[in-house]
């Protein structure tokens, strides 16, 4: 394992806080590669090795890489690894990242009480609109 991959996986943190797994692996990689940590092209470490260093199932890990790699963050190339594009995603302001952890907050609790997220959010929208013609 090369030194950047080792280092980057000694500072994976999983936070008991209703964010599912996948979505705070994925956050962390975005930060690492935002930050620098994970240069364009650098190799990313595997997937297994991700979910042995953090001691959760492999699906898991798979789920975080393929969002990344959906958002053009990383490519994964079958047999050789995943590598990180040429175009890192630009870091997060602090009012983005207070947004997200709104966002991840009400996702969990909608999943914890058995609600679609995407139906949430469409009767939110619906609510906003409801109110924005309101007099």
């Amino acid at each position: 394992m090369h030194t950047i991959e080792k280092s980057v996986l000694e500072g994976l943190v999983l936070r008991r806080d209703g964010v599912p797994i996948y979505v705070q692996i994925r956050e962390q990689f975005l930060r690492a590669i935002a930050g620098g940590s994970l240069a364009p092209e650098a190799r990313m470490p595997t997937m297994r090795q991700v979910a042995v260093a953090l001691k959760v199932d492999l699906n898991t890990v798979r789920h975080a890489y393929e969002d990344l790699q959906r958002e053009g963050v990383i490519t994964l190339r079958r047999g050789h690894g995943s590598f990180v594009t040429g175009a890192p995603a630009p870091p997060p302001t602090a009012g983005d990242q207070h947004l997200e952890d709104l966002a991840r907050r009400v996702i969990a609790q909608a999943m914890d009480a058995g609600v679609d997220p995407l139906i949430l959010a469409t009767r939110i929208a619906g609510l906003i609109t409801s109110q924005e013609t309101s007099p």
